[in-house]
């Protein structure tokens, strides 16, 4: 399997494509000379990292009949002080909402989501330090 993506410049700073029939628009802040019409690039490695992840997670819950009250994928990314200001490290903070939650199960969803299904975790574990914390809020 191969994917594709067209990406295509606008003005300035700005580029557009279509991801599965989404418009996604990135681009540069003001004071680096874009006009600020979508995100940045690097950012979005951290919503694909938790895009990923968060789904595995909740599909994995809802076979083992488990349906949290609410649920949230934090993703923290350290970045490089010189150039290329890359990633050097992120921490993946799955926060769960909800009484009587069991631990056991959380940590079997989120270890399943991280060694074997998430795609994006898989790439960016070979690249830099990827660290996970689970949370239960009520």
């Amino acid at each position: 399997m191969k994917h594709f993506l067209d990406l295509a410049w606008k003005q300035n700073m700005a580029f557009d494509t279509d991801i599965d029939g989404h418009k996604l628009v990135f681009d540069a802040a003001e004071e680096s000379g874009g006009d600020n019409l979508g995100p940045r690039p690097k950012k979005l490695m951290l919503a694909a990292l938790a895009g990923c992840t968060g789904m595995d997670v909740i599909m994995i819950l809802k076979k083992m009949k488990i349906e949290p009250e609410g649920f949230n994928v934090i993703v923290e990314g350290d970045v490089a002080d010189d150039h290329p200001k890359k990633y050097t490290k992120m921490k993946v903070i799955y926060q769960f909402k909800g009484a009587n939650l069991p631990m056991d199960k959380l940590e079997k969803a989120v270890s399943l989501s991280e060694e074997k299904y998430c795609g994006v975790s898989a790439v960016y574990k070979a690249a830099l330090d990827l660290t996970t914390e689970i949370r239960i809020v009520e």
